[in-house]
């Protein structure tokens, strides 16, 4: 089984990606993996998975998630509602104890990939409650009086948006990557994966209305990857041919199916008034 993560044939990984992947597993830190939105931060975790022959375990973050939610929690609700009710299962509190994602990454037969996923949607003070779990790889559970250790150290994922800072004390356990915005020709060979044998003059005109349109400034959302691949699948299913979708000057029209590429009115406010000013100074 590989223990050296290369890409897969449905997830183009750049040369300097690869390098952190790997290195963050000889280390056995967490990878954090910063990066805009749509650039395949989430993805990676499950070909990483994949490629490496391994169960792939998700915690997806929200507002509202705690620290204590990976680990497990006590349902005491539940065991006072059956004592109530005179079930024999609240002699045994274990009964009312449920698993969180890392006690199911730490129990694991086989080391897994687990999957923190926009750990900076939480509390300021979620990534620091994790520190020494991440840090020992083992947690005590106070109702049951045990000591949950990981049997194989697995491979940790840590994606954020940036849309909080993480705290200093967590940034130095983790192993560090940006995933830029990939260029034209590694743009080009995503697209290949993902439409096959498409038409090639087509995706060059797609593609050059695309970075032209998030070069546009004052864009309050650049269309991301996953978007531009959308796009593609909506103009081959209306046969959209490349001469509609440019003019003499792409930056100042709005794209047909503009909706699978921008994803606010302000931006479609905007490129509508572009065109106009464009229009008026033609005419």
């Amino acid at each position: 089984m590989p223990v050296r993560f290369e890409g897969t044939e449905s997830y183009i990984a750049t040369d300097d990606l690869k390098v952190s992947v790997n290195a963050a597993i000889t280390l056995q830190r967490p990878l954090l993996i910063k990066g805009e939105p749509g650039t395949g931060k989430t993805v990676l975790a499950a070909e990483i998975a994949r490629a490496l022959g391994k169960k792939l375990i998700e915690w997806s973050i929200k507002s509202t998630t705690k620290a204590q939610h990976g680990l497990y929690e006590y349902d005491a609700v539940a065991r006072l509602r059956d004592g109530q009710l005179g079930d024999e299962r609240v002699r045994d509190i274990a009964n009312y104890i449920k698993p969180g994602k890392l006690w199911d990454a730490f129990v694991a037969d086989e080391a897994p990939v687990l999957l923190i996923d926009e750990i900076d949607k939480a509390d300021i003070e979620f990534p620091n409650d994790l520190l020494q779990e991440l840090d020992r790889m083992e947690f005590y559970v106070h109702e049951t009086q045990q000591t949950v250790k990981a049997v194989q150290r697995p491979i940790v994922i840590i994606t954020s948006n940036n849309e909080k800072e993480l705290p200093d004390a967590f940034l130095r356990r983790c192993f560090f990557h940006y995933i830029r915005f990939p260029d034209a020709q590694t743009m080009a060979e995503i697209v290949e994966v993902h439409h096959p044998g498409i038409k090639q003059r087509l995706v060059n005109e797609a593609m050059q209305v695309f970075f032209e349109l998030r070069e546009v400034p004052g864009l309050k959302k650049k269309p991301s990857t996953s978007e531009l691949l959308d796009w593609l699948k909506l103009l081959m299913a209306d046969d959209i041919s490349p001469e509609a979708l440019r003019s003499k000057d792409t930056g100042s029209v709005i794209p047909p199916l503009y909706g699978a590429l921008l994803k606010s009115e302000q931006d479609v406010h905007l490129l509508e008034r572009l065109a106009f000013l464009h229009r008026r100074e033609r005419g």
